[in-house]
């Protein structure tokens, strides 16, 4: 069980597979008034920067579950490297279904709704997990400005135009599902620049390490086109957010 090899390379060094900064994740955690001891769980967890950073400045405890092996294999690291080994733990395998056996204060998918087949069965999801008065947090992508064309969607990796909401209609959304938004925190075009320009080094250097390597072709054709498409297209017109949610 793995994400397809492409991702595994392109965001190898990245921390925070997500267009959240360090400084973002940080005001999320400060913006959600964590008690010390409350638990998270983030589905999704990538490389474990939230939950550890989490662990580490608030005391939360928890578990994160990734189908990266090696965003998995970094996270165990990082929560060493950080000194809350003890107190958070990363399993790698499929986060689609998972329901923890104790009840949790903060339940997360930050930008893999696709294990709940979107918005709505994420949320779906992560309530099972939530213990009476806790938080969901969606991360998710909206529209900045509505794409002119169903290419130029496209070319912002959605499907189409409809499947991102422009921000008001996404918040609006939660509503209608029977959720009060508590909070949020957004990401900003420089957020987007880190997210995207580092795996434009990182495949720089993979290239140069495995020229002979039978992804080498997709690689140099991703890092080739990568940074006009997004300078033209998902700096433009995609934004993305972390959301709060209660249950109404």
């Amino acid at each position: 069980m793995d994400i397809p090899r492409i991702f595994n390379i392109s965001e190898s060094a990245h921390r925070i597979h997500n267009p959240f900064t360090a400084e973002k994740l940080a005001t999320l955690g400060a913006a959600l008034r964590l008690d010390r001891g409350t638990r998270v769980l983030d589905l999704g967890s990538g490389s474990g920067e939230m939950l550890c950073t989490w662990a580490r400045d608030h005391g939360v405890i928890g578990t994160g579950i990734d189908m990266s092996r090696l965003f998995t294999e970094q996270a165990k690291l990082r929560a060493e490297e950080l000194g809350v080994a003890d107190r958070v733990k990363f399993i790698h395998g499929d986060a689609a279904g998972y329901v923890c056996d104790e009840k949790a204060g903060v339940a997360a998918c930050l930008g893999a709704t696709w294990i709940g087949g979107g918005v709505a069965g994420t949320i779906e999801l992560l309530a099972r997990s939530l213990r009476s008065g806790g938080i969901i947090l969606i991360g998710e992508p909206y529209w900045r400005q509505l794409p002119p064309t169903e290419e130029v969607a496209r070319e912002c990796h959605a499907g189409s135009i409809s499947d991102f909401l422009l921000l008001p209609e996404l918040l609006a959304s939660f509503g209608r599902l029977g959720y009060d938004v508590v909070e949020m925190v957004l990401a900003d075009q420089d957020g987007w620049d880190r997210y995207e320009a580092a795996k434009w080094l990182t495949m720089r250097r993979w290239l140069q390490a495995h020229p002979d390597d039978e992804l080498a072709k997709e690689v140099r054709a991703k890092l080739t086109s990568e940074p006009e498409r997004h300078a033209a297209y998902t700096r433009e017109y995609l934004g993305w957010g972390v959301f709060a949610l209660m249950t109404r």
